[in-house]
């Protein structure tokens, strides 16, 4: 029996309209041999949680440029353990000050990738995180 494809759920929380970084990731994850689902732009944590459902992802990937990370994340961290859905692995880009890091891993965000990240990197991330 074929190895079940790693789904991936890559996403643009809030008002950044800047959605580059997000595709160029989300080839990088196909080319990579994982299902990915692109969401697109100015998506609200509800909606992630809930396409994160109805998709049955492992991985949440977000991508946010516009400085609300410290809120849009946790929102929708609470969202996913609200719909049981703890074992998903939730990723996050961008631009993001090193000072904000720590409670962005403690909120449940499992890494957190800088600019000039290389997509081979994040890649080998989420294949050691999901074993199957």
């Amino acid at each position: 029996m074929p190895e079940k494809k790693i789904r991936v759920l890559i996403a643009k929380p809030g008002l950044d309209g800047h959605d580059r970084g997000a595709k160029i990731i989300a080839r990088a994850l196909r080319d990579a041999g994982m299902e990915v689902i692109y969401t697109g732009l100015r998506q609200t944590p509800e909606m992630i949680a809930s396409a994160a459902v109805q998709e049955d992802v492992d991985v949440i990937g977000l991508s946010i440029l516009s400085g609300a990370h410290n809120t849009l994340c946790p929102q929708l961290m609470s969202l996913l353990h609200d719909k049981g859905m703890n074992d998903v692995t939730v990723v996050l880009g961008g631009i993001i000050p090193e000072a904000d890091i720590p409670a962005l891993k403690k909120a449940g965000i499992a890494e957190i990738f800088l600019p000039g990240t290389s997509t081979q990197n994040i890649v080998e991330f989420i294949h050691k995180r999901i074993a199957h």
